[in-house]
């Protein structure tokens, strides 16, 4: 049985929740690969600032920046600096992992892990996972934490968790030493969003023909994809 305070956290919860599910809108503009900004409620969130853009060193308005996991193409340090420099009031929200290498910048953190939720600047944040997708063995095995935001966006990170939950917009992996096209067609089969746009696709030489097949593909199922490419920004609704 939960105790006062957590039974509070839990009702104001699900209420932002059920605001969220009236309305799935959202802002998402694409730095590259796997670092975003999302804009709802007049909040900008940055989601992993990584070694593959650099974009993300001169935005500013951020107000949380969310670290899925500690692989460079997810997570750099001094983009991360650089970042807080520009937005001194902005917040770090990321899982035990992250958090210990961030200690040891001196960086401030939030944990918020598997199972866990948390509300800032009234907005939903839930914790899915907690395993990276398996490369090899145990080889890149670290801790993802994949991030739900307002009931109205799910970003994985580098796994295939399904939040076992209605899912308005999707942030599909679609390349990566982990994963093949089949794998990220069956997860979005498997989550079945209503919307999903391609991440993780820094690798690719030619990301537009992965997404025309996907869009293909996906489509027959009722998933509609949009083609968001690196610099691009789109609303969803």
């Amino acid at each position: 049985m939960l105790d006062a305070a957590a039974q509070k956290q839990r009702d104001e919860m699900e209420q932002l929740l059920g605001k969220s599910s009236s309305k799935k809108s959202m802002k998402i503009k694409k730095i590259g690969h796997c670092c975003l900004i999302v804009e709802t409620k007049d909040i900008r969130i940055m989601t992993d600032p990584g070694t593959f853009t650099t974009g993300q060193d001169h935005e500013k308005n951020i107000s949380i920046i969310l670290i899925t996991h500690e692989h460079a193409d997810h997570f750099h340090v001094e983009s991360v600096k650089r970042i807080l420099a520009n937005n001194p009031d902005a917040k770090v929200i990321t899982n035990t992992a992250v958090g210990k290498l961030l200690e040891q910048e001196g960086i401030a953190h939030e944990l918020l892990e598997h199972g866990g939720a948390v509300i800032m600047h009234d907005i939903a944040f839930e914790g899915h996972g907690e395993h990276h997708a398996q490369i090899y063995k145990e080889f890149g095995q670290v801790q993802n934490t994949g991030f739900f935001i307002d009931g109205t966006l799910f970003y994985p990170g580098d796994a295939f968790i399904n939040p076992e939950k209605a899912v308005p917009i999707l942030a599909l992996p679609v390349a990566g030493p982990w994963m093949k096209i089949s794998e990220a067609i069956d997860y979005a089969l498997l989550v079945k969003p209503t919307q999903a746009f391609p991440v993780h696709d820094a690798i690719l030489k030619h990301p537009a023909m992965m997404q025309d097949l996907l869009t293909v593909i996906l489509k027959t199922e009722g998933v509609n994809l949009v083609a968001l490419r690196e610099g691009d920004e789109h609303d969803f609704s």
